[in-house]
């Protein structure tokens, strides 16, 4: 089956897919944004999508960071159902480790960092107990922020749809399809032929998968995670502020719940045979108990789900943003900073897309680093 050719195709439906559709959709073109289930179901749903910049002190991808922050206080001025909460966040150290440095580095770059005592911290987020938090103290970032990003991918492509955009959800693994050094079409997993001119793969995940396909090694250091959703007992927490702590982050949600992950919680998750993960009973328990811990008053707290699958995390860990090389048309958006680079990267690649001149701003984070060298040995 071969659908209506349409000039610009979108893979993937997570935060990069659906901001980079809709600014394309702003401009009048033509857009198709594909995604192989339902919009946000990849990591985009599971994430903690904590805005900030902390502990990046200088260079280009602080300066990128910020800017993202930026475009979500900016957004959230006019969408206040997109779910774009600034509350701050409260970040300290393990016993044995400082987080001093990390607050001097953020003073030096000029970003937001009080350095507070327990008591301190408390009186800024009364949801923490103080007894909870290191003896040196800890790092607030006043200007950080959080967002849920099913709902403001839901809000964007509102927009999208209004605006005359294609939206195929429900199309299995896609495929681009290139002639002569140039991408064509994408081919979906339902049999659909996309013909497009240019293409952006914004796959989470499945962006590495797609670009070797096409003759690219995307170096990756993809982890499997975890994200618990509970309630605390009691019914909504008054918790407004990202925790970042030794064992667990938090997170509060719209509706007044919580969401936490921890980096140890990763290396418990099981692969199973058939394919497929598993997070142990126990990994699950434990992040619950951390977490209550951590609050005032340490409240019971009632699971409600627990979402987990690959982090998309390049190799580098630096953004990988731009044309493909050795595949005219083809542009890429693969990051582990979805949440915080989401609306500015959005922007920018649109502009990139749409007139082929590239943005300095991106120029530190193009796929073309990772391209062989051909004078190598």
């Amino acid at each position: 089956m071969i659908d209506s050719p349409s000039p610009i195709v979108v893979v993937g439906a997570g935060v990069l897919g659906a901001s980079t559709a809709t600014q394309l959709a702003r401009t009048g073109n033509a857009v198709t944004l594909i995604t192989a289930g339902d919009p946000a179901d990849g990591a985009s749903g599971r994430s903690l999508a904590w805005l900030n910049s902390a502990a990046r002190s200088a260079g280009p991808y602080h300066r990128l960071r910020l800017l993202g922050i930026q475009r979500y206080r900016e957004f959230a001025v006019d969408h206040a159902d997109a779910g774009i909460v600034f509350g701050g966040s409260l970040n300290w150290a393990a016993a044995g480790a400082s987080y001093r440095q990390r607050h001097e580095q953020e003073l030096h770059a000029g970003y937001p960092s009080q350095w507070v005592s327990a008591d301190e911290a408390t009186e800024l987020v009364p949801a923490v107990d103080p007894a909870a938090i290191a003896a040196e103290g800890a790092i607030f970032n006043p200007d950080d922020g959080w967002v849920e990003l099913p709902r403001l991918i839901s809000v964007l492509l509102e927009e999208f749809v209004r605006l005359g955009g294609s939206l195929i959800t429900g199309a299995g693994r896609c495929r681009v399809e290139q002639t002569a050094g140039r991408a064509t079409a994408v081919l979906t997993g339902d049999g659909r032929r996309i013909a497009a001119e240019r293409i952006l793969l914004a796959a989470g995940a499945g962006t590495p998968a797609l670009t070797a396909e096409l003759g690219f090694d995307l170096p990756e250091q993809t982890p499997i995670a975890a994200l618990v959703h509970a309630r605390a007992a009691g019914g909504q927490t008054s918790l407004r502020t990202v925790l970042n702590t030794p064992r667990v982050s938090i997170r509060p949600t719209v509706d007044g719940g919580l969401v936490m992950d921890a980096g140890w919680s990763e290396r418990e998750i099981v692969r199973l045979p058939e394919g497929g993960y598993r997070v142990p009973d126990s990994t699950i328990e434990m992040l619950l108990v951390e977490a209550r811990t951590v609050l005032a008053g340490h409240p019971e707290l009632t699971l409600l789900g627990v979402g987990h699958g690959p982090k998309p995390i390049p190799g580098d860990g630096e953004p990988v943003l731009g044309p493909l090389p050795g595949v005219d048309g083809c542009h890429l958006a693969f990051t582990h900073s979805g949440a915080t680079l989401g609306l500015i990267t959005g922007e920018l690649l649109a502009e990139e897309v749409i007139t082929g001149t590239p943005s300095p701003l991106l120029a530190d984070f193009r796929p073309d680093r990772f391209a062989a060298d051909p004078d190598a040995d």
